[in-house]
């Protein structure tokens, strides 16, 4: 969905660093092989992290939500040499496709990838996050946020993808429209809860940007 005109937001992705060769790899591969190819970051969104990350200088990442990695490998540029990217997602026959890229890419050895649920897995990683990225079931955000929260560093980062759900944030709810209703209460949380102090950028489908006090 675009929230400006297409003639400027054409503009904008013409006028943005290019990503690498391999990315471009992997987004043809997965608009060939892979169901729901959209969920993709995409070029513009993947330079904007990768930009955000180089920022950061993380040590420590973790992505809720892999899909085919995209998005884990434009987050990585911006690791500290001996930095580390945990990166969760619960289909796990996306697996050996996300691995393969992984290992293409000069990261391989720094990500790792966990397979399962995030609110399980999340609880058992013992590991003081600079970078979080959440972009995964719509329904869970505050429940992430609140296991991830205690586990930033102070001056730490949280992203959070589709914010703005296609606009729908603004529309009328339909009753049976839990994703909605879901990040309507997550974008409340974000603003009011005084750990953090949050930017909502119109960036494709909304990303929020939030800082740990």
């Amino acid at each position: 969905m675009h929230f400006i005109p297409e003639a400027l937001d054409t503009y904008i992705v013409d006028h943005t660093e290019k990503e690498p060769k391999l990315l471009q790899q992997l987004a043809r591969e997965t608009y060939q092989k892979i169901l729901q190819p959209r969920m993709l970051s995409g070029s513009y969104q993947g330079r904007v992290l990768s930009m955000l990350s180089k920022l950061i200088r993380p040590k420590n990442i973790l992505e809720i939500g892999t899909y085919t990695g995209y998005s884990a490998l434009c987050l990585a540029e911006g690791m500290k040499k001996d930095g580390v990217l945990h990166t969760i997602d619960i289909n796990e026959e996306l697996e050996d496709f996300q691995r393969k890229y992984f290992n293409l890419s000069t990261y391989g050895d720094q990500i790792h990838q966990h397979i399962g649920n995030a609110t399980e897995i999340i609880p058992n990683l013992d590991i003081d996050f600079d970078l979080i990225f959440i972009d995964a079931d719509k329904p869970n955000y505050s429940t992430y946020f609140e296991l991830i929260i205690d586990k930033m560093n102070p001056g730490g980062v949280i992203l959070s993808d589709n914010v703005l759900w296609s606009g729908k944030v603004i529309e009328e709810i339909v009753e049976d429209d839990i994703s909605t209703k879901a990040l309507l209460a997550y974008n409340k949380l974000l603003i009011e809860d005084d750990r953090v102090e949050t930017v909502l950028l119109p960036i494709r489908d909304g990303l929020t940007i939030s800082r740990v006090l």
